[in-house]
């Protein structure tokens, strides 16, 4: 007998708007115009963020920092398709989603200044903290997600992590428990080519990322992640398929990173710059913009209004950042436990730190 055929995976992949700025005329009224020039202001005012960061950390204002630049269009499109009730769990890449759903930036120049309390996350944001460590966090996503639909919410989680957090285990434990219990979860890979200095290649044999979803018994989408318009979408479909019991997504943003992996790092040791500079023809903000003046929505004035506003919001907010009292040093020792141990509070007397 011949073998049966039991199962075969499709992968998608979308495209709104493509690297001339010229968009699919079906699908990109599914995105209105507005959402499309918020998302460009956005982007532009997590540029002038990042372009800052990187300024204080060559001046010793800030430690090490992981540049944003080139994957704009991932972070604010995904961050805007998340309502406020959803619940984010950020890698260490993702100061963009952070900017766009209106996380303090002193808080976040805090933070990249070794001030862990930049991530305590204001009332009214449902931010967990940066993860460093990758790939830990999807199980948490997940779980966070599985509760939700426990308590009968009405919502989503979603985290982000990149190409190389698909090679741990914490990321096939958090899909296969996601795909099993139908969780309402958006799992977001910003496959930016390169993990630190291992490429995309190297992560897998499989062609792409998207398709991991499919052994866990969910849909996985690939998006061109330079396209906020189709990241937007993408995100927003997955969310309405969560919140009614559709169970999870993963969504594998195909984006670059335009800098080094972070500021300790320098990638013209492993990577050519002709692939740079083939990415730097293929960047979010310049096809957006070529889109938007296509529709007549973007003028020089324009632009440089809004980069205006951004430059002086994001220059105050470093001032206000620089100007706040340093931690207490015995916050070391009393935030470890949710109560100070009996050894903890003999520490805490023979510093002299009070209790």
């Amino acid at each position: 007998m011949p073998l049966e055929i039991i199962e075969k995976i499709e992968v998608k992949r979308l495209q709104i708007i493509n690297e001339r700025g010229e968009a699919d005329p079906e699908l990109i009224p599914s995105v209105s115009d507005e959402e499309i020039t918020r998302c460009f202001e956005a982007m532009i005012l997590a540029r002038v963020f990042n372009q800052r960061a990187l300024s204080l950390q060559r001046e010793g204002r800030i430690g090490t920092y992981a540049s944003i630049l080139g994957q704009e269009a991932s972070q604010v499109g995904s961050a805007r398709a998340f309502s406020d009730d959803d619940w984010l769990f950020p890698s260490f890449r993702e100061s963009g989603v952070l900017v766009a759903k209106g996380y303090p930036m002193w808080m976040l120049y805090r933070y990249w200044a070794g001030d862990e309390r930049g991530m305590k996350c204001p009332e009214g944001l449902n931010i967990f903290p940066m993860s460093v460590p990758v790939g830990t966090h999807v199980p948490h996503a997940m779980g966070a997600a599985w509760a939700m639909k426990l308590k009968g919410h009405r919502k989503a989680a979603g985290v982000y992590f990149g190409d190389g957090g698909s090679s741990k285990g914490d990321f096939h434990e958090g899909l296969n428990f996601a795909g099993v219990f139908k969780a309402p979860v958006v799992f977001l890979c910003q496959n930016n080519q390169w993990a630190i200095s291992v490429p995309r290649s190297s992560q897998t044999a499989a062609k792409t990322i998207a398709q991991k979803a499919s052994a866990h018994g969910f849909e996985g989408i690939q998006v061109d992640g330079n396209d906020v318009a189709a990241v937007y979408k993408a995100t927003k479909d997955a969310l309405e398929k969560a919140k009614n019991n559709g169970g999870p997504t993963l969504i594998e943003c195909f984006t670059y990173r335009l800098d080094d992996h972070t500021t300790s790092d320098d990638a013209a040791r492993y990577r050519s710059k002709d692939e740079v500079e083939a990415w730097k023809a293929k960047e979010p903000l310049l096809r957006l913009r070529l889109y938007l003046e296509k529709i007549g929505k973007w003028t020089k004035g324009y632009e440089e209004s809004v980069t205006k506003k951004a430059e002086e919001s994001v220059d105050a907010e470093i001032k206000k950042a620089e100007a706040f009292p340093p931690p207490d040093p015995a916050d070391l020792i009393r935030y470890t436990y949710a109560e100070l141990t009996l050894r903890q509070k003999k520490e805490m007397k023979e510093s002299g730190w009070g209790s």
